[in-house]
C-alpha cells in the first residue's frame, strides 16, 4: 500500500491506538511493522485471529502475558558463545516462564466450552518450546532482577555463608572500638566503608594513637578514615572470599549461558509467538474500546458498510452512515454544502478499508462487507506547495496524474472536491473526464464535488450514482447524514431567505439561475420528499410489525400458561381418581382373597370362577389414570416449544437479535451464529422464533402417516406349548395363566403344559381350581411320572 494514502487517511493515528494495549517490546515490534495487506488469505487469517482474541478477552480476560523485553541482543551473544550477565539471563527466563504459562493456559482452555470455538491461536501455542528443565534450572539460580540465589550452587552458598560470618566478625570488632576507650578519638561514633574496607572516622590529631591502616582523609583534613589493626586480617580474608564468590558467580552464569545457547532457535521462536499473542491481545482490546465488528471479505470487490463511523470519532457523537460501492454502482458522487460531512464520509470509507486489510475490526453497528484492494489512492485536502510554486489546483492534478498509471480493477480511488480550484466550467469538464478514465480502468471510486454538472453526470453514466449530505434548511445546520441515490440541493437562496434577505434580492437571484438548475433543484426536492415519505411509511410498518409480533408473543405465552394450568387440573383430577381407585382396589383384593379362601375351604365349584375373579381384578386395575407428565399431551405441546436443535432460527433475548443455533455445549449453553459473529449464550436466553416453530410443525405433519394394521391369527411358531409358573407369586401366576390360555386358544395350540411345581401345593391347587372353572378347557391331568408328575398339568383346550 502506498505511503501517501496512509498519511492522507491518518492510518498511523488509528493504528497508534494499539500501543496503549501492548504489554511487551516483542508485541510492539509487530505493531510497528503492521501495514495493510493485499493478500486475501493473509487478511482473513488476521481477522480470524482478532476474532479469537476478542472471544478470549471477553470470556477469559485475554491471553495472560507479563512485561517482556526484546531478546535479540542476548540471542546474538549466545550465538557467538558469549557469557550473559544475570540481568540478560533473567530476561530470557521471563520468556521461558511466559512460554510455560501460555502453553498451560491454552491446554486448560481446550477442555472448556470456549475451546471448541478457537482454533488458530491454540495451533500457534502448540508450536511453543516449553523447555521445563532449563526453566527450573534458571528460575532456581536467579531471581527476577538477575541476582544469583544461594541455591545456584553449593559452593556459592558456602562462600556466601563464610562472607556473612566474616562481615559479622568485623562489625563486632568495630562495635568494640565505637564503645571502648578509643571512642574518644573518633569524629563520629560510626563505622563506614572506603572501597570495600570497613573504617572508622578518627580525628586528625589522634591518628597516631589509633593503630591501623589509613584508607582516606576528609577534604578538610580534620578526619582520617582508619581500618583498625585487629580488623585488617579478617578484612583480607573477607576480600579473598568475595573474589572466590565472584568467580563462582561468573562460572554459574557461564554454565547457564552455555545451556541457553543450545536452545537459541527455540527461544527466538517462543519470543516471536509471545509477541504475536501480545499483538492479538491489543487488537482485541482496541476492538472492544471502539465497539468495532469483524468485517466480511467480499468475493467481488464489493464494499457495503452498515452504520459506519470514523474510528477517531467518539461513537456517541459520531453520525453513522451506510456507505456502499461495487454492487449497484462502482462510482459514487457526493454533493452537499461545505462542512456538511462529505470529507469525513469518504475518509471513513478509506480508513475502514485499510483497517480491515490490516486485520483490525471496523467501526460499524451492523455486519458489513469490505473488499480486498491491491491499492487505495486518495486525493484529499489542500495540497498547495509554496516550495514548488504549485497552486492548490496544480498540486491536486499532479497527485491525480501520478495515480493513473497504477490504477487497476482492484483499486479504490478517493477524490475530494475533484476539479476544484479553477474555472468552474473547465473544472467540471476535467472532473468528468478523470472519472471516465478511472471508471474505464475498472476501479471503485468515491468523489465529492460542488459542481452541478457532476450531478447530471451521475445520471448519464452506467454504474454511477449520486449521493448527498443532508442539510437542514430550517436550522441552517448540517445533519452529516448520507443520502444515497439523491444529489444534493443548492440551498444558497433558501439559506439567504432564512437569514432575512429581501424578496428583491432573492427574486433577482432566482431570475439569474438557469431553468435547468431550477428544474434540477425541483427534481431533487421531489426525490427527497418521496424518500421521506417512503422512510416514514417504512418506519410505521416496522413499528406496526413489531407491535403485532409483541402481541403474538404475548398470546403465545398466555396460551402456554393456560395449557399448563389445564394440564395441572387434569393431573390433580387423575391423582384424586387414582386415590379412590387404589382404595377400592385394595378392598376388592381383600374381598376376592376371602371369596377364594372360602371356595377352596368349601370345595365349591359353583358361583364366580377363578377366571371371573381375575377379570374383575383386571377391570379394577384398568381404572387407574396415568399420572406421568411426560405423557400429557398438553404439557408435551408446551415443552416442544422450548425444544432446540442445530439450525433453528431463534431470538437472543438479552441482545434482541435474530440468530441461528450451531451446536450445544456443556453447562446448558449453545453456540449461536449472529450475523458474522459466533458466541456462546445460555439456553434460558434463547427463544425459538415463530417461523421455526411453524416450519417444524408443518414438517412433522407432512411426515406423519396413519398406518392401519390388522391382526390375524397368531402363529403357532410364536407361542410356546409350555408355561412355567415356578417362582411366580400366586396372584400373578393366575393372571399369567389366564393370558396364556387366551393366546393358546387364538393360536389353535393344544395340548399345553402348565408347570407349577410341587412345593407347598398352593399354586398347584390354585391352577387346578382355575382350570376346573374355565370354559376354554376341555380336560386336564397331571403329567406322567417321567415328565414331572404332579409338578405339571397337561391341558387340552376346546
Amino acid at each position: 500500500m502506498n505511503k501517501k494514502v496512509l498519511e492522507t487517511l491518518e492510518y498511523d493515528k488509528v493504528k497508534g491506538q494499539l500501543r496503549d494495549y501492548l504489554a511487551t517490546e516483542l508485541g510492539e515490534a509487530e505493531y510497528k511493522n503492521l501495514q495493510p495487506s493485499s493478500d486475501r488469505a493473509t487478511i482473513q487469517k488476521w481477522l480470524d485471529e482478532t476474532a479469537e482474541g476478542v472471544m478470549i478477552d471477553r470470556l477469559q480476560g485475554g491471553i495472560p502475558l507479563s512485561k517482556l523485553n526484546q531478546i535479540d541482543v542476548q540471542l546474538k551473544r549466545l550465538r557467538i558463545q558469549a557469557a550473559l550477565s544475570g540481568t540478560e539471563i533473567a530476561n530470557l527466563a521471563k520468556i521461558l516462564q511466559n512460554t510455560a504459562g501460555i502453553a498451560h493456559f491454552f491446554e486448560v482452555m481446550a477442555d472448556e466450552s470456549i475451546g471448541e470455538s478457537v482454533h488458530i491461536l491454540p495451533e500457534q501455542a502448540a508450536e511453543l518450546a516449553i523447555l521445563p528443565a532449563l526453566t527450573r534450572r534458571i528460575t532456581t539460580a536467579l531471581d527476577d532482577q538477575g541476582h544469583l540465589n544461594d541455591e545456584a550452587s553449593s559452593t556459592l552458598a558456602s562462600l556466601r555463608g563464610k562472607i556473612v560470618g566474616h562481615e559479622n566478625a568485623i562489625k563486632a570488632k568495630m562495635q568494640n572500638h565505637l564503645k571502648g576507650k578509643n571512642a574518644q578519638y573518633l569524629s563520629d561514633p560510626i563505622m563506614t566503608m572506603r572501597g570495600d574496607r570497613y573504617v572508622l572516622p578518627v580525628k586528625a590529631e589522634y591518628r597516631h594513637r589509633f593503630s591501623g591502616v589509613v584508607h582516606d582523609q576528609s577534604q578538610s583534613g580534620l578526619t582520617y578514615y582508619i581500618e583498625p589493626q585487629d580488623v585488617v586480617e579478617i578484612s583480607n580474608q573477607l576480600s579473598e572470599l568475595q573474589v572466590q564468590a565472584a568467580a563462582e558467580e561468573q562460572k554459574i552464569l557461564g554454565e547457564l549461558s552455555q545451556e541457553l545457547g543450545e536452545h537459541v532457535d527455540e527461544l527466538h521462536q517462543n519470543a516471536q509467538i509471545l509477541g504475536h499473542f501480545d499483538f492479538v491481545n491489543a487488537k482485541a482490546r482496541l476492538a472492544a474500546k471502539l465497539d468495532a465488528m469483524q468485517p466480511v471479505l467480499s468475493d467481488d470487490e464489493v464494499v457495503d458498510l452498515k452504520q459506519a463511523w470514523h474510528p477517531l470519532l467518539a461513537e456517541n457523537i459520531a453520525v453513522k452512515n451506510d456507505i456502499a460501492l461495487g454492487q449497484d454502482y462502482d462510482t459514487l458522487i457526493i454533493t452537499g454544502p461545505n462542512t456538511g460531512g462529505k470529507t469525513i464520509t469518504i475518509k471513513t470509507l478509506g480508513i475502514l478499508q485499510l483497517m480491515a486489510q490490516s486485520g483490525l475490526f471496523i467501526t460499524t453497528r451492523q455486519p458489513s462487507k469490505v473488499a480486498v484492494f491491491d491499492q487505495v489512492f486518495a486525493d484529499i485536502g489542500d495540497e498547495q506547495s509554496i516550495e514548488q510554486n504549485l497552486s492548490t489546483f496544480s498540486s491536486h492534478m499532479k497527485n491525480i496524474r501520478s495515480m493513473l498509471p497504477e490504477i487497476t480493477d482492484k483499486t479504490l480511488v478517493i477524490f475530494d472536491e475533484l476539479g476544484a480550484g479553477t474555472d468552474p466550467a473547465e473544472g467540471a469538464a476535467l472532473a468528468m473526464a478523470i472519472l471516465d478514465k478511472v471508471a474505464s480502468l475498472g476501479a471503485k471510486t468515491i468523489a465529492t464535488t460542488h459542481y452541478p454538472e457532476l450531478k447530471l453526470y451521475a445520471f448519464d453514466r452506467d454504474r454511477t450514482s449520486n449521493a448527498s449530505m443532508i442539510f437542514d434548511v430550517q436550522s441552517l445546520k448540517p445533519t452529516y447524514k448520507l443520502l444515497t441515490g439523491v444529489p444534493g440541493q443548492s440551498n444558497a437562496i433558501a439559506i439567504a431567505k432564512r437569514l432575512g434577505f429581501g424578496d428583491d434580492i432573492l427574486g433577482a437571484a432566482k431570475s439569474m439561475t438557469s431553468k435547468e438548475d431550477q428544474s434540477l433543484n425541483q427534481m431533487i426536492t421531489d426525490l427527497v420528499k418521496q424518500r421521506d415519505a417512503v422512510r416514514d411509511q417504512s418506519a410505521a410498518l416496522t413499528k406496526e410489525r413489531a407491535a403485532l409480533s409483541e402481541k403474538n408473543d404475548e398470546l403465545d405465552e398466555e396460551k402456554r400458561r393456560l395449557d399448563k394450568e389445564q394440564a395441572k387440573l387434569v393431573l390433580d383430577a387423575k391423582k384424586e381418581a387414582n386415590h379412590i381407585v387404589a382404595s377400592t382396589k385394595k378392598e376388592a383384593e381383600q374381598l376376592i382373597s376371602e371369596i377364594r379362601k372360602e371356595r377352596l375351604r368349601a370345595g365349591q365349584s359353583g358361583g364366580l370362577s377363578e377366571q371371573d375373579l381375575q377379570k374383575k381384578r383386571k377391570a379394577i386395575s384398568g381404572i387407574t389414570q396415568n399420572e406421568q407428565l411426560e405423557r400429557n399431551r398438553v404439557l408435551q405441546k408446551a415443552k416442544k416449544v422450548k425444544q432446540l436443535a442445530p439450525g433453528d432460527e431463534v431470538t437472543i433475548q438479552s441482545y434482541g437479535q435474530q440468530a441461528t443455533l450451531v451446536k450445544k455445549h456443556n453447562n446448558n449453553q449453545w453456540e449461536v451464529e449472529m450475523g458474522i459473529l459466533k458466541m456462546l449464550v445460555d439456553e434460558d436466553d434463547i427463544v425459538k422464533s415463530q417461523g421455526t416453530v411453524k416450519a417444524q410443525a408443518t414438517k412433522k405433519k407432512q411426515r406423519k402417516k396413519i398406518v392401519k394394521t390388522t391382526t390375524g391369527n397368531h402363529s403357532k411358531a410364536n407361542v410356546q406349548s409350555r408355561l412355567d409358573l415356578r417362582g411366580v407369586r400366586y396372584d400373578d401366576a393366575l393372571r399369567e395363566l389366564d393370558r396364556y390360555l387366551d393366546t393358546a386358544v387364538m393360536s389353535n395350540l393344544s395340548p399345553v403344559e402348565i408347570i407349577h411345581g410341587k412345593g407347598t401345593g398352593a399354586l398347584r391347587k390354585g391352577v387346578t381350581q382355575f382350570l376346573r372353572s374355565d370354559r376354554r378347557v376341555a380336560d386336564y391331568h397331571f403329567a406322567s411320572a417321567n415328565a414331572g408328575g404332579d409338578g405339571a398339568t397337561i391341558v387340552n383346550l376346546k
